[in-house]
């Protein structure tokens, strides 16, 4: 931007105020497009289509009208199951899917809301075409018939390819085009199963000019420019489907920490198979090398064990498949237990009775696993008082048992049982039991002053249950009063001193706990339990927790803070502050509020209060913000045309708001306007004083000019009051030629350099005229033709016929509107939609001919219904048409012009309005407007720029 013309517009600001009623409206939504598409279809009964190639980028864009601003939301259904974008929803205005794939097509919402009447929402169907590598697959069959010396041998091609739309497929034998009947050893169809997708090209009673090369063709007839895609197939006599062999042994058993290769190797097939490797469940490990057939796991785990696959494919036949098992030793969780003499109802271990000692470890594999016993260190062996078993059906695997007959003191002592495998390399585990007279089964016991225990939220704390007996089994921790899990996640906790340690207390986890004690490394008995109550303690929890109160100075304000709940509930004290200053205390009887009351605001009186509900574990804090800042303006985006043009390098913008709650503080004296041009840092502001009121819903218009083309602005807008500033608003405006888009309304005041998209008709006799009063010829045709524009600018454009020689009486001038879109029709409504068209004409001069209007329809190129038509001498004046129009599909709107006798005919239009529904019934009569401005229009020019910058004072 140069230097003058980056001042100018700084210097320049038009100002009109504007009031109107009933701008806040609900909000109307419609979907744009402007990604690659290869095809949409416009409005139909159900839905828009709009279809797409797979990799391209789709765009659509949610118009949205409607007052208050609509918040925007764009949302999915019916894709995939996992892409229904509930959890990342877009929320603006432009949907942008770069790359886009098939499982991305679907049905598309976008739904806009501003609190005013149902949400709007529109939706476009998005139909992503792809057409994937088609694949040839051979199958034979050998049926031998019965009593007879004869074999027959057909094979089956089949060709497959994924598409969308569905693919339509083509056979080759060589250079030779395939076709059903064409070859009587040849059939072609489609399985009624696979619904179109697969092509089978069936050899009956295989002939020797039967073996060459087949191609396949597979093509969605080109959409979306998506080309056709080939494979080929040579089939021979030595075709055949893949055999394989594997070179290990299954099952494999390892060592954790060894490497293990797995070999694979071709024994047939033509063509030559690929060979891949699977595991049965989930993926291959990270670390796992391939090479060709060859598997290598360095370092194996546990977690590496599991069926891997080797399959062969050629395509012909079924994929050959060979697997083996790798099994990794492992041994873990090693337990006991003692079982006293189940003969007897008694838990302890008694002489001349009998005992059983039981170990237990998980083993891989379990076939392996082998056990020992030892007293006091020497080997044991099973004999007729020792009885010793390596299993026990009755229990789970990994176990063995001893069982003592007739116990004697001679037998007290330390059993050991060592667990160990077979093959070696894995770390025996040894499991000690003690056996004598101090052997007795468990005891639990809650220490008194552990139950109930009483803690605070988000403290850490420990349960404890006092386990007596030996040896000491391990504890399980559950809830008692509820079936909910503990704090790890699980139904149960283990513990091996009795102690429960729960870090974060939350309110939740109040409640019984049970302790119970388990078979493990105890006595296989009844279990002990034992209850612990657990009760938290927690502040009190208060609504609001924040609340902004805005309300003018001399008016009454009262605040209210609510207890929700808090443990315990009893001695609730409240205090009421204004910053630090204390306001009141008090203790809450049976209410479950207190309030604090203010008569009449000052300036004193404005800040944050804050009330807090105090008990033994803390306090909940309402909070209450008491301003006497204004609410921000909200912009009104549905202006018509807020764009046009002055000169070729500048424009013009007409900025609306209306002011949010105007009346719930202190009269809004002025407003604070800041612009800058976007990518800038300064703000430059001016203020717009405000006289009277603002009414609800009141629309305010800020006219800024000689904005540079085509640059982009922010605008701010910062309400003042006698308190001080109130909250601002920011928008961006930016320049735009006129556009046609689905017609919901439609105004053209000639401004801009491509008038709005109307065109000259090539088959008239000569055109009509952009022009101003100000750039007019200075050698123009008096006492014919506007002084002005429809407003009473000088500087306003219009369109208009020039009647001076050398044109004739009766010739022609045909303008021409952009084709406009309608609604979809509605099959179960009425059949047609309505808009009010409407213009501003000007014939003034004794030789005035014709004006008419024509309404084309899409399709009726060479029908134009004639619309409304006016000649002769009007006055030197504007005049007013409204028409109601009724179109069932698109048209277009056709303004002629017809020379008079002489030259003083000009003929003018200007403001050519199209608006959806009827006309207003008063307005179906012609309305006419005096030579002059309407309304008043007061151009406020800030002078040098040195008084500029000394007079504003910039804002970052």
């Amino acid at each position: 931007m140069d230097l003058v013309y980056g001042l100018v517009w700084l210097l320049t600001v038009l100002l009109e105020g504007i009031s109107g009623q009933g701008v806040y409206a609900p909000p109307t939504v419609r979907i744009v497009h402007s990604g690659v598409a290869c095809n949409i279809e416009e409005e139909r009964y159900s839905e828009r289509v709009y279809t797409i190639r797979e990799g391209e980028t789709l765009e659509l864009t949610c118009l949205v009208t409607g007052h208050p601003r609509p918040q925007i939301r764009w949302t999915k259904t019916a894709g995939s199951a996992s892409d229904r974008f509930q959890d990342s929803s877009v929320f603006n205005e432009t949907l942008r899917i770069t790359n886009i794939q098939r499982h991305q097509g679907g049905r598309y919402y976008c739904k806009a809301e501003n609190g005013l009447g149902s949400p709007a929402i529109k939706s476009i169907r998005v139909d992503v075409y792809y057409l994937d590598d088609p694949v040839v697959t051979v199958h034979q069959s050998i049926g031998e018939a019965k009593e007879q010396f004869y074999y027959e041998r057909t094979v089956f091609l089949r060709c497959v390819a994924n598409s969308n739309p569905p693919v339509r497929y083509s056979w080759r034998r060589g250079q030779e085009v395939l076709l059903q009947g064409s070859d009587k050893g040849v059939e072609i169809y489609e399985p009624f199963f696979t619904q179109g997708e697969t092509k089978i090209l069936k050899l009956k009673n295989l002939r020797p000019q039967d073996y060459a090369n087949y191609s396949c063709i597979a093509s969605v007839r080109n959409v979306c420019n998506i080309p056709d895609k080939m494979v080929s197939f040579r089939l021979s006599n030595k075709t055949a489907s893949p055999s394989i062999k594997l070179l290990v042994d299954d099952p494999i058993v390892v060592n954790p920490g060894e490497a293990i290769t797995l070999v694979c190797v071709t024994t047939g097939g033509e063509p030559a198979p690929s060979l891949t490797w699977v595991r049965s469940f989930g993926t291959l490990p990270e670390k796992t090398i391939l090479n060709g057939g060859t598997l290598t796991i360095p370092a194996i785990t546990s977690d590496d064990a599991g069926t891997y696959s080797c399959i062969a494919n050629n395509n012909v036949g079924n994929p050959a498949k060979k697997s083996t098992n790798i099994i990794v030793r492992a041994l873990k969780k090693g337990r006991f237990w003692i079982t006293p003499d189940p003969y007897h109802k008694d838990d302890n271990i008694q002489i001349g009775r009998e005992v059983k000692i039981s170990c237990q470890v998980e083993a891989v594999p379990s076939e392996e696993l082998t056990f020992s016993w030892f007293k006091n260190g020497r080997p044991l062996r099973s004999s007729e008082r020792m009885v010793i078993t390596q299993t026990d059906p009755d229990v789970s695997p990994g176990t063995t048992n001893l069982d003592i007959i007739d116990l004697k003191f001679t037998d007290f002592g330390t059993y050991t049982c060592v667990a160990s495998l077979k093959g070696g390399g894995i770390s025996d585990i040894s499991i000690d039991v003690n056996i004598s007279s101090s052997t007795v089964p468990p005891n639990l016991t809650v220490p008194q002053e552990k139950s109930p225990l009483v803690t605070r939220e988000g403290d850490t704390i420990e349960l404890q249950c006092q386990v007596t007996g030996k040896p000491k089994p391990i504890i399980l921790w559950s809830r008692a009063d509820k079936e909910v899990a503990m704090p790890d996640g699980s139904m149960q906790m283990e513990s091996y001193d009795g102690t429960l340690r729960i870090v974060n207390v939350s309110r939740e986890m109040s409640g019984m706990y049970r302790c119970q004690t388990s078979q493990y490394n105890g006595f296989n008995v009844k279990p002990r339990e034992a209850l612990v109550q657990l009760i938290v303690q927690y502040p009190p929890a208060v609504e609001p927790a924040f609340l902004e109160i805005r309300q003018g100075q001399d008016r009454s304000v009262t605040m209210s803070c609510r207890v929700l709940r808090a443990y315990p509930i009893r001695v609730l004290t409240y205090e009421w502050r204004l910053g630090n200053k204390l306001l009141r205390t008090g203790q809450f009887d049976s209410q479950e509020y207190t309030e604090y009351p203010v008569k009449s605001l000052s300036n004193e009186n404005y800040g944050i209060y804050n009330c807090s509900i105090i008990n033994e574990a803390g306090a909940g804090r309402c909070s209450f913000l008491v301003t006497g800042k204004a609410y921000a303006p909200e912009f009104y985006y549905d202006t018509y045309n807020p764009v046009w043009q002055n000169r070729h390098r500048v424009y013009s913008y007409s900025l609306q708001w209306t002011q949010m709650n105007p009346d719930a503080v202190d009269r809004i004296v002025a407003y604070r306007l800041g612009i800058r041009q976007a990518g800038q840092q300064r703000w430059w502001e001016q203020e717009i004083k405000i006289n009277g009121n603002i009414q609800k819903g009141e629309l305010i218009t800020y006219n800024l000019t000689e904005l540079i083309k085509p640059e982009a602005y922010e605008v701010r807008l910062t309400p003042l009051t006698k308190f001080g500033e109130g909250d601002s608003t920011i928008r961006v405006i930016k320049y735009s030629a006129p556009v046609n888009p689905h017609l919901r309304e439609f105004h053209c005041g000639f401004e801009d350099g491509n008038i709005c998209l109307f065109t000259q008709d090539d088959t008239d006799n000569f055109d009509w005229t952009k022009q101003s009063t100000a750039t007019r010829n200075t050698k123009y045709t008096p006492n014919t033709g506007p002084n002005a524009d429809r407003s009473g600018s000088k500087e306003g454009f219009y369109m208009y016929i020039e009647t001076s020689r050398p044109r004739l009486e009766g010739e022609k001038a045909r303008l021409l509107s952009p084709v406009f879109s309608i609604a979809p029709k509605n099959p179960y409504g009425p059949t047609n939609s309505a808009y009010c068209f409407s213009f501003f004409y000007h014939m003034y001069g004794q030789h005035i001919g014709v004006l008419n209007v024509y309404l084309r329809l899409k399709g009726q190129t060479t029908i134009e219904n004639p619309l409304w038509s006016s000649s002769g001498n009007k006055g030197q004046r504007w005049n007013e048409a409204h028409v109601n129009i009724y179109p069932v599909t698109s048209f277009q709107l056709i303004f002629e012009g017809i020379r008079g006798p002489g030259i003083e005919g000009d003929i003018a239009i200007d403001d050519v309005s199209i608006a959806e529904g009827e006309c207003a019934k008063q307005d179906l009569t012609t309305k006419n407007s005096v030579d002059g401005a309407v309304g008043i229009l007061v151009h406020i020019w800030l002078f040098p720029v040195i008084v500029l910058i000394s007079i504003l004072s910039p804002r970052r």
